[in-house]
């Protein structure tokens, strides 16, 4: 459905409705097959090392997308807020489908854009520019109104930062490693881990802030209930529903004029109210898109903590990485057992808004107990790459990785704040003593 006839008659839904719908459609169960990546970018023009990337025309980004637009691509192209480019592959059947394909496309891609003036960045958030609108849609109207309620971290999340997504079947029905209950507490519990690894968001509009992971930071300071995962207490299907029925509505879409952004107003409150118009079950899928948990359920499971990946093949080793230690039976078991611990530590707050989460971002691998983890965890996923069909080629950009970041206890963002250290051509005051590098001990 358009936005544009949001509001043609649709079948009115009840709160038991809604409960039947979210549990069926959420998790869907069954073995392991499929595999899917997505990557969004900053696109900037080429600058020398360490000069600050200018802000771009809206027109010349719309000519270059209508261009991109053009092509035979596998791949889904769309354009983020502030206009980021996202790219999502079809599921595939194998890791190394899902990367051969996704190559391809971003091979052709980079080659439309240099015929622009333009290229593509993979940083968790634009080290740079301000965030700075470049759609304007009823949807990224609704959501920025909504969000700038808690604070200008919204707007930074919108337009100025970005991410690899990777996408893996939710799993079996049944319990063991492959089980989905068992996935699904994986995936909260590595996903700390993942966030402190591939950290790769230190600067933030010109500004060190302090943290790895600033994209992290962000998603932290936004509304729990927009952002926050539900309790990984008993069964995923009821925790996910109970919390998609008591998460704030974005907005009520209208089919003319701005639509309505209320305060507080939960899904299941409107189901019960019918105010300010019954919901449909147009209404509840559309609600279901703008939740934004670092692990959404989509059917599959989307692990939504990454921080994009600079080079033009970064994006490989989360992907590998993820995909080996979840579809792995020998690699789940033994990553569970690696991340188990860090359970006590998250507490009973949410992620990303809980004291494991928020220690992932800032400290990242010079967290001592994260850095036990990602080890084993990372020899783990290479041991599982053969078995699972990798080409020489991915194992060994994962090698290369373990050995220069997660052996060292360090990440992409502490390169970066490398340089700022040693004082940066241009970046001579982005550190003050309140923003600068630390440590976990």
């Amino acid at each position: 459905m358009s936005e544009a006839d949001c509001t043609s008659p649709g079948v009115l839904i009840t709160e038991a409705e809604v409960e039947a719908l979210v549990r069926g459609i959420c998790f869907k169960t069954g073995p392991p097959r499929a595999v899917g990546v997505e990557l969004e970018w900053i696109v900037h023009e080429p600058r020398p090392p360490w000069q600050p990337w200018l802000p771009l025309p809206p027109e010349r980004l719309d000519a270059a997308y209508v261009a991109l637009r053009a092509l035979p691509l596998r791949s889904a192209l769309t354009v983020e807020p502030g206009g980021q480019l996202e790219l999502s592959s079809l599921p595939a059947a194998t890791l190394t489908e899902c990367v051969s394909a996704m190559r391809a496309d971003l091979t052709a891609v980079r080659t439309v854009l240099r015929d622009h003036g333009l290229v593509l960045s993979g940083r968790g958030t634009d080290p740079w520019r301000p965030p700075r609108r470049v759609l304007r849609q009823p949807r990224y109207d609704a959501l920025e109104a909504s969000l700038d309620r808690a604070g200008p971290a919204g707007r930074s999340m919108m337009c100025s930062s970005a991410s690899v997504q990777v996408c893996l079947d939710a799993g079996h029905e049944e319990p063991g490693p492959l089980g989905h209950s068992r996935r699904w507490t994986l995936a909260h519990l590595l996903g700390a881990v993942l966030v402190a690894a591939f950290a790769n968001s230190p600067m933030l509009s010109g500004r060190s802030t302090g943290w790895r992971s600033t994209r992290q930071l962000l998603w932290e300071r936004i509304d729990v209930g927009r952002s926050g995962a539900p309790p990984l207490d008993g069964d995923p299907r009821t925790a996910w529903t109970r919390h998609v029925l008591d998460a704030p509505v974005m907005c009520v879409r209208t089919d003319s004029g701005p639509w309505h952004v209320p305060d507080g107003l939960s899904f299941r409150e409107w189901v019960r109210t019918g105010a300010p118009r019954p919901p449909t079950r147009s209404d509840l899928d559309y609600h279901l898109t703008t939740l934004f948990p670092p692990v959404r359920p989509r059917g599959h499971l989307e692990l939504r903590m990454i921080d994009a990946q600079s080079g033009d093949e970064g994006w490989l080793v989360p992907l590998a990485v993820t995909t080996a230690l979840f579809d792995d039976p020998q690699a789940a078991e033994s990553a569970y057992r690696a991340v188990k611990p860090l359970a006590e530590r998250a507490g009973p707050l949410p992620a990303p808004h809980n004291p494991l989460w928020r220690d992932a971002a800032r400290y990242a691998l010079t967290d001592p107990e994260l850095r036990e983890a990602a080890t084993v965890c990372f020899a783990t996923a290479l041991e599982a790459l053969p078995r699972i069909g990798a080409g020489p080629d991915v194992r060994q950009a994962v090698a290369d990785f373990t050995h220069r970041y997660v052996v060292r206890g360090r990440c992409p963002a502490d390169d970066v704040l490398d340089h700022l250290d040693a004082g940066a051509p241009g970046q001579e005051n982005a550190n003050t003593p309140a923003q600068g590098r630390t440590v976990r001990s």
